[in-house]
């Protein structure tokens, strides 16, 4: 049979395997939860701000209203927190933003999981009489 073009290239590059990923060993972290009233992101990054992983209710496979209840942000929280910790994480400061119902049950995630929480830090924004409200809501 003829070879051709496209197989003749593919014959000549050597397929070598991408370098191992080498292992993170962090043993202190943030984790930045973000509670809005649709959903809830968890992100673990270390003290410079690198981020080790994240996860949110959506990326967990909750749809809908669904991902705005309190179970869906303690299975995220207890995923994110599994994979942080098999990257060495022990130590942790808790920073919680927005208004959603998240916050208290990936915060319970949290301590369950065995990780060691220094400070819970609330960092919502408060605006100080900024931008001009939405008009009413008529029905």
């Amino acid at each position: 049979m003829t070879e051709t073009k496209a197989d003749a290239v593919s014959k000549d590059k050597k397929v070598s395997k991408g370098a191992s990923k080498k292992k993170k060993n962090i043993l202190n972290g943030v984790v930045h939860v973000y509670a809005s009233f649709n959903n809830t992101i968890i992100t673990i990054s270390d003290t410079n701000g690198n981020v080790i992983c994240w996860s949110s209710a959506g990326k967990q496979g909750f749809k809908g209203s669904r991902k705005s209840t309190p179970y869906a942000a303690q299975v995220a929280t207890t995923h994110v927190i599994n994979i942080a910790k098999e990257c060495g994480l022990q130590n942790v400061v808790v920073e919680v933003r927005g208004p959603g119902v998240g916050r208290e049950a990936s915060l319970r995630a949290i301590q369950a999981a065995g990780v060691n929480v220094s400070l819970i830090k609330d960092i919502t924004y408060h605006p100080h009489n900024g931008c001009r409200p939405a008009k009413r809501r008529r029905v």
